[in-house]
C-alpha cells in the first residue's frame, strides 16, 4: 500500500529555519541530530498542512524565526487523497495563519481533506495523568482524522459556547437569549459525541492482535452524565451555570480513559514505559483504520519515539511503519536509533551552526 505523503518542503523563517528545502519520496524519514537543532520544527510544518495550530498549538505569531519576527511560510507538494496538490501556508507579523491550495485561497478545514496527518509528541507522554483537557484534544485528533466535519463542529460549539459563557457571566437571565445559543450547541455537540464514538470504535477493530504494542481499551467518561437532549439540560442548568458563570455540561466536559487491556491496569496507573507503549499502540491502530477506510495510509509524525523503546521495539516499531506503507517523519539525537530501518527510510542530519539550523541528507 502506498501512503499519502509529503514530497517535498520548503520552509521560510520558520522558527530555527530560516530558509530550507527538503525532497522525500515516501520512504519513513529519519531526522537525527542534538537536542535544539531544529528537528522538531521540522515535524511542526508537516503537522500545520493539517487543520489547527499543529502539534506545538502555538499561535501563528509564535512561530516566526526570531530576531526578525517578519512571518514564516510553509509550502508543500503533497500526494494527497485526491492526487497531487501544493500547499502553502503562512503568517506574516500577528496576522492570523493562512493557507493556498493549488494556488487558491482555502481554509484550514479543507487541509483535512487533501491529507491526514497523525503524530505522537514526547509532551503526549503525560496524557493519562494530565487533566483531563488534553485527553479530549487527543481524542478529537483522532476524530478529525476520520472526519473532517470534526473541525468545523468543533468552531460552532466552541462559539455558542462562548456567547452563552459571556451571558452566564454577565448574569443575563432573559431565556430569549440562550435558546438559539443551546440549540447550536446541542446541534453541533451531537456530531461532536457521534463522531468521538465512531473514532473509538474504529481503535477498537484496528488494534492489531499480532502487534507489538499491547492493545488499550478506552471509555467515555461523562461526569456530569450524558443527557439525551442536550439543549432542554442546558436549559434546565442555567441557574447552577449561572451561579458557576460557565456551562457545566456538554462534550466540552467528556474525558477519555484507557484500560492496559493485557494487564486489567488503567494507563495512569501504568508505569511511564507502557503509557507510552499504549500511545504508539492507537497511533498505529489509528493509522491501521485510516488506510482501511482510505486504502492509503496517513502521514505519522513521530517525535523522539526511538528514545523511550528498546531495540526489539523500536525494530517493531519500523516493520509495522513500513508494512502499512506509511510515510513516518521520525526524530532522534542519534543516527544509531535508526539502524533497524535501515534502506527502507531516508536519513537526514540536522544541526545547529551560527544560531540556523543545517539540514542535510
Amino acid at each position: 500500500m502506498t501512503g499519502l505523503a509529503v514530497t517535498s518542503l520548503a520552509l521560510s523563517h520558520f522558527r530555527s529555519h530560516r530558509a530550507a528545502r527538503l525532497v522525500f519520496d515516501g520512504r519513513p524519514v529519519a531526522l537525527s541530530g542534538p537536542n535544539g537543532a531544529g528537528k522538531t520544527n521540522v515535524l511542526e510544518a508537516v503537522s500545520l498542512l493539517s487543520p489547527g495550530r499543529g502539534l506545538r498549538r502555538a499561535a501563528a505569531e509564535e512561530i516566526a524565526r526570531r530576531p526578525e519576527a517578519i512571518g514564516w511560510k510553509v509550502t508543500a507538494a503533497v500526494a494527497g487523497l485526491s492526487g497531487p496538490h501544493e500547499v502553502e501556508t503562512w503568517a506574516e507579523g500577528t496576522a492570523a495563519r493562512q493557507v493556498r491550495l493549488d494556488g487558491k485561497a482555502a481554509t484550514q478545514v479543507t487541509l483535512g481533506r487533501v491529507l491526514r496527518v497523525l503524530w505522537l509528541v514526547p509532551a503526549m507522554d503525560r496524557l493519562w495523568i494530565e487533566p483531563a483537557e488534553g485527553r479530549r484534544r487527543f481524542l478529537d485528533r483522532i476524530a478529525l482524522s476520520f472526519f473532517p466535519d470534526h473541525a468545523q463542529a468543533a468552531l460552532d460549539y466552541e462559539k455558542a459556547m462562548r456567547e452563552r459563557n459571556r451571558l452566564l457571566k454577565d448574569q443575563v437571565a432573559d431565556p430569549h437569549w440562550y435558546g438559539a445559543l443551546e440549540a447550536r450547541m446541542a446541534e453541533a455537540g451531537a456530531v461532536l459525541s457521534a463522531n468521538r464514538r465512531a473514532a473509538l470504535d474504529r481503535l477498537a477493530a484496528a488494534q492489531g492482535a499480532d502487534s507489538a504494542f499491547p492493545r488499550a481499551t478506552l471509555e467515555l467518561l461523562h461526569p456530569e452524565g450524558e443527557p439525551g437532549d442536550l439543549a432542554q439540560a442546558l436549559a434546565e442548568g442555567r441557574r447552577r451555570d449561572m451561579a458557576a458563570g460557565r456551562s457545566l455540561l456538554g462534550p466540552h466536559r467528556t474525558d477519555l480513559a484507557a484500560v492496559y487491556a493485557a494487564k486489567g491496569v488503567p494507563a495512569a496507573q501504568a508505569s511511564t514505559g507502557e503509557q507510552k507503549a499504549l500511545l504508539i499502540s492507537l497511533i498505529l491502530a489509528n493509522a491501521r483504520a485510516l488506510a482501511a477506510d482510505l486504502g492509503r495510509a496517513p502521514v505519522l509524525l513521530l517525535d523522539e519515539v526511538a528514545a523511550h523503546l528498546d531495540p526489539g521495539r523500536r525494530a517493531a516499531l519500523y516493520d509495522e511503519i513500513c508494512a502499512l506503507g506509511a510515510q513516518a517523519l521520525m526524530t532522534g539525537t542519534e543516527a544509531g536509533l535508526f539502524d533497524s530501518l535501515g534502506e527502507r527510510g531516508q536519513s537526514f542530519h540536522v544541526a545547529e551552526e551560527g544560531g540556523l539550523s543545517r539540514i542535510s541528507g
